[in-house]
């Protein structure tokens, strides 16, 4: 029987073994680069132009996240009242679907933010 401490062991290598790969592939993709004569500013990550700041997109999509929930739960209570849907059905639905959208229209915007950025 496979214990606990197996199956940690076993994500460690996985973790290990994925980082490793991607290390060593990098390195070896920018040793190419420079053999080839490629510019060294294309490893600088400070120097390009960057987008929306990180902190202006987790508030909004997590603001539109938490809208699209109420809006959910209040379409729920409404079609469960009004139009004798089982909660069962309607809370999970509704709420589910309108935060999707909410999350959706994140996106959206985020490119819109992204755009005006630039």
């Amino acid at each position: 029987m496979i214990g606990p401490g197996t199956v940690f062991i076993s994500l460690f290598i996985a973790i290990f073994g994925i980082a490793y790969l991607y290390f060593s592939t990098r390195n070896k993709e920018r040793l190419a680069l420079i053999e080839k004569g490629a510019d060294a500013s294309i490893f600088v990550r400070g120097k390009r132009e960057k987008a929306a700041p990180i902190w202006k997109i987790l508030i909004l999509n997590l603001a539109l996240l938490l809208m699209g929930i109420g809006l959910g739960i209040i379409v729920a209570g409404i079609l469960s009242d009004a139009l004798n849907i089982r909660e069962q059905i309607a809370f999970p639905g509704s709420i589910f679907l309108l935060a999707g959208t909410a999350l959706f229209v994140g996106f959206k915007l985020t490119k819109n933010l992204d755009k005006e950025d630039n």
